[in-house]
């Protein structure tokens, strides 16, 4: 076999498009292209091997190898040569195979006559799904005009395994790689919920719909003109004055730029063209074998720019086909949206109506995106990294937003499982909606309060539903994180003003911009920091610029007017910080009355609980702050010295720890010492497990996201929490690292429904 041997993969391709047109079921056609590639390229072996269910290759077909040896020859990824290739997504190009350390025998192939060998990974989606290999009797080494052939014939059996004449073979299905067969993700509840639904992908992969060119020049120069576009619409951006970049996104433009222009990059699109590819499949080709090599980068660096890469991909190719990609206003089934990362303006740009669900590969609970779709009452799953490798645009997709899974492309056995468990969802639901005009009153005839985080208008339209009692925490950065300048004072006291109109009369407690650490704001010029959620945040900022306190106060201020005003400031660590923040409002307080003759018709000012540090400054700041409330997020992560953003390390803590619910009793006896009226808002608040802690450490006032509502309110009106009280004032003496399973215990001994 040699270089002048290869008749052009163009030929090839035309041949495998024509059996792939014919009849006959899909592991007889896949044997007739093996054949046509051995003839092509002039081998005496070719094979194919395909992955199947735990990461094992099977050989599929082969021409040269012996026939009984299909279906029964099975390498693990790792194993032998084959399984190198595909562990290694990479080429391998050997003279005598057979002295490899990583050959491995297999008697049942009667491969020992055969020397050389090459192999290349079939690849989709940048994940190996199989290993073509060709084998010839000689010592020899193939050139890389060979290696490039065959790797561009793979790219073309990828997309021939994957299409729907092979995949709906019976033989076909179960193949792991093919992105048919149903795959359960793991991952973390951000926002609860369950739903059904078809996936998008928010930065989609590349879809070719035309794999071989029936005009090579004509494909090039669409490249070309697409590259033209590309770089045009790159160079606008750059040079657009009124673009707001800061310095991480105009580096980000700028290594676009550089990539756009890349000699060598634009160089291996044009080789793929020229390979018989149509310019989509060019552009998928490079894409794939950069993402396979980047993989295996360890350099955090270097692997940030794949996510250059993979979107420069996908401007280049929407350039190609013309469009601007999925229309996210008006979308035509109901959706899952697949993403790494997604900000809250993102989440706002899909159509409501029809987006169901959203999967990240990264995300927390705490994250923005995952706030407002709480508030928008969507599902989310974050940390799910592995989605990316099994999902194609338009998978049917189950999302558990209860348990934490992903189903793609399910069973009817499963589908069947989840309607039911969304019905028995709906029945909580409709349970829940019965208690809306109930109070949270427990057996032993105690009221809680039970009031909801909010943090948009929407939030002020769904809380009466859910019955709550008021607006125990207003955050009031979303309206400045979803904007691309700072709002104004007239922008902002038009919002308050509606949220206190839509309360109708109903608490409402407005915190202050709590900014920084993981909410950036792109037009507050921020540096890096190495440890952002100790860093530049919150009331730092506020203090630090107090322009920008000052006219979020007088925003609020002027909305209050004739009303009560009800205001906390976030991330307090000493006494002096908070009165140095309550002053600025009285100040603001005094201005507008001298300006317009009116004020609030009464004023409350209190502080997050959120740094350890003001917790034992309680009997000084009692003395000057109104009302205090928990924010149990911070103050655990603070506590424990954790990053509640790290999933390696989130499971090393618990709420229910003797140590933490200590303290916890003691901010109680604290404040009841001077009759200081206290909350606790955040997660822990809505969950029924944790708030039945919360009541038996002693607090009556909680507040938490919409979900929470119903669920904690069944809780309370369930428990005696006496009973409850006299329990924990044990638990929290035994120094327990977590108590969780004794106060389940409990709950269960004693009829609380959690």
């Amino acid at each position: 076999m040699n270089s002048s041997a290869v008749s052009g993969p163009r030929i090839l391709f035309r041949q495998i498009r024509q059996v792939m047109a014919g009849t006959g079921d899909a592991e007889r056609r896949l044997q007739k292209i093996v054949r046509l590639i051995a003839s092509n390229m002039i081998a005496e072996v070719c094979s194919c091997y395909l992955m199947r269910a735990g990461d094992v290759l099977e050989l599929f077909a082969t021409e040269g190898l012996k026939q009984e040896a299909i279906h029964h020859t099975r390498l693990r990824v790792g194993e032998g040569l084959v399984g190198d290739i595909a562990a290694h997504s990479r080429p391998l190009n050997l003279s005598d195979a057979q002295s490899h350390k990583q050959f491995a025998y297999r008697p049942e192939t009667g491969e020992e006559i055969y020397h050389s060998l090459m192999g290349v990974p079939i690849m989709r989606g940048g994940r190996v799904i199989g290993v073509l290999v060709v084998q010839n009797r000689t010592m020899r080494h193939y050139t890389d005009e060979e290696v490039e052939a065959l790797q561009t014939v793979a790219m073309v059996v990828a997309e021939l395994i994957s299409s729907e004449q092979m995949i709906s073979s019976k033989e076909l299905l179960d193949t792991a790689g093919n992105a048919t067969t149903p795959h359960r993700v793991a991952g973390r509840v951000l926002a609860d919920g369950l739903a059904v639904g078809y996936a998008i992908l928010h930065e989609p992969h590349i879809i070719v719909r035309r794999t071989i060119a029936e005009n090579t020049g004509e494909e090039v120069k669409r490249l070309n003109a697409a590259v033209d576009r590309l770089q045009d619409s790159i160079d606008e951006m750059l040079s657009d004055t009124d673009a707001l970049f800061t310095d991480e996104s105009r580096d980000i433009f700028e290594a676009y730029k550089m990539f756009a222009h890349d000699k060598s990059w634009l160089k291996r699109l044009a080789d793929a063209v020229d390979s018989g590819l149509t310019a989509e499949a060019a552009i998928k080709r490079v894409q794939d074998d950069t993402r396979a090599r980047m993989k295996k980068i360890t350099d955090p660096y270097i692997r940030e720019r794949l996510s250059d890469l993979d979107d420069l991909a996908n401007r280049l190719f929407l350039h190609l086909e013309g469009t601007q990609g999925v229309d996210r206003q008006h979308l035509t089934a109901d959706t899952v949206v697949i993403a790494r990362n997604m900000g809250a303006a993102e989440l706002l740009d899909y159509d409501r109506v029809h987006l169901k669900a959203v999967v990240l590969l990264e995300g927390t609970r705490s994250s923005h995106v995952a706030i407002v779709a709480r508030a928008l009452g969507i599902p989310v799953i974050g940390q799910c990294a592995e989605i990316s490798d099994a999902v194609e645009e338009d998978d049917f997709i189950l999302v558990d937003g209860e348990n934490g899974q992903v189903f793609l492309r399910p069973g009817d056995d499963v589908i069947q499982v989840f309607e039911q468990s969304m019905r028995h969802r709906e029945q909580r639901q409709a349970k829940y909606a019965a208690l809306r005009d109930k109070r949270a009153i427990s057996k032993d005839e105690k009221t809680i309060t039970l009031s909801m985080n909010a943090g948009l208008l929407i939030d002020l339209d769904n809380f009466q539903e859910a019955g709550a009692d008021g607006i125990g925490l207003f955050r009031t950065e979303l309206q400045f994180m979803v904007r691309s300048q700072m709002p104004k004072v007239d922008e902002q006291t038009d919002l308050y003003t509606k949220v206190l109109d839509k309360a109708n009369g109903r608490p409402v407690i407005f915190r202050t911009l709590d900014v920084g650490g993981d909410k950036a704001l792109p037009y507050l010029q921020m540096k890096e920091e190495e440890n952002p959620a100790l860093g530049w945040r919150a009331i730092r900022i506020g203090l630090d610029r107090p322009a920008l306190l000052k006219a979020q106060l007088r925003a609020m201020v002027r909305a209050s007017v004739g009303r009560k005003l009800t205001i906390m400031f976030p991330m307090i660590a000493e006494v002096s910080e908070f009165i140095e923040a309550k002053s600025l409002l009285m100040k603001e307080i005094d201005r507008e009355e001298k300006r317009n003759g009116g004020k609030p018709t009464e004023v409350k000012v209190g502080t997050m609980l959120e740094v350890p540090s003001i917790v034992w400054q309680l009997p000084h700041l009692l003395k000057v702050a109104d009302f205090v409330s928990v924010g149990s997020n911070d103050l655990l992560q603070f506590y424990f010295a954790v990053d509640r953003g790290n999933a390696r390390v989130t499971d090393r803590y618990d709420m229910l720890s003797s140590s933490f619910m200590s303290m916890l009793k003691y901010i109680v006896d604290e404040c009841a010492k001077t009759d200081t009226p206290l909350s606790i808002c955040g997660d822990v608040a809505g969950r029924p497990l944790e708030a039945m802690a919360l009541l038996g450490l002693g607090y009556r006032n909680l507040s938490m996201s919409l979900e929470g509502v119903g669920p904690v309110k069944e809780m309370v009106r369930s428990a005696d929490i006496g009973k409850v009280q006299d329990f924990l004032s044990v638990l929290c003496l035994s120094r327990e690292k977590s108590a969780r399973e004794q106060i389940r215990a409990f709950a269960k001994d004693h009829g609380i429904i959690i």
